[in-house]
């Protein structure tokens, strides 16, 4: 199978090398990933600039771009035709719920569904090391062709793994969780007259719902969320707005 691999934490990262590392045999892998950490670009492009891509190894480039960009340039003529498969990952840290508007590895999966693409992002579940990255691209390498034989244009796969027992725990198909942010402002004034703001706060959480990402990755299993790649209305919140008339 030709797979391409791509992820938000940058080309150096443990989780794209162990992916790459734990896939390589027996299939043929092409890395496209970003230079530099690009965590919390959710799906931006670069549009008003040039893309560096720097050659790192045969099958293994560095992008200034985004996650989005990189998938971008490699299915448009930097890899070989016929990409079977998009693998975004293996993030530092969980995207549950509202966490993949933000996130840089599901739009990397995302870019890949929509240029018509099977596509699975790929996610550890905790913050804090040790990361199970090994486990995690076995994970992936077991499923390989159901990622591929299941996936259409119109979605992708949100995986997030357990910090432990990857290789024996129960995979089970879920939804996304509503976050809680806890997002506090800090800022600094420097001496010429700017102000420097920094993002802090508490980790975030998530509404207790039976089903959803957060409760069933709680619970030691694998989290698989089919993401709908169009951003469509919900026809309960479309009709609300259909019985008015704006002035």
């Amino acid at each position: 199978m030709r797979i391409l691999l791509t992820n938000d934490d940058g080309v150096g990262s443990d989780g794209i090398q162990a992916l790459l590392r734990v896939l390589s045999p027996g299939n043929d892998v092409w890395v496209v990933a970003p230079e530099s950490q690009k965590s919390g670009g959710s799906h931006s492009i670069t549009l008003r600039d040039s893309i560096r891509v720097h050659r790192l190894d045969e099958q293994v480039y560095a992008c200034r771009g985004t996650p989005a960009d990189c998938v971008m340039v490699a299915l448009l003529g930097l890899a070989p035709r016929g990409i079977d498969l998009v693998v975004s990952g293996i993030n530092q840290g969980p995207n549950l719920g509202t966490d993949i508007l933000y996130s840089g590895t599901a739009a990397g999966a995302r870019q890949g569904a929509l240029m018509g693409v099977p596509s699975v992002a790929l996610s550890m579940g905790g913050y804090g090391p040790p990361f199970d990255y090994e486990g995690a691209a076995r994970f992936a390498r077991r499923n390989l062709c159901l990622f591929h034989e299941l996936g259409t244009d119109d979605h992708f796969l949100n995986v997030n793994v357990p910090m432990e027992g990857a290789d024996t725990a129960s995979t089970v198909i879920t939804f996304p969780s509503r976050r809680i942010y806890r997002h506090e402002l800090h800022t600094y004034a420097a001496p010429d007259g700017d102000i420097y703001c920094f993002l802090g706060g508490d980790l975030p959480d998530a509404h207790p719902e039976e089903g959803s990402d957060c409760m069933e990755l709680s619970r030691g299993h694998i989290s698989i969320s089919p993401i709908h790649a169009h951003p469509r209305n919900w026809a309960s919140i479309e009709a609300r707005y259909r019985e008015v008339v704006f002035q």
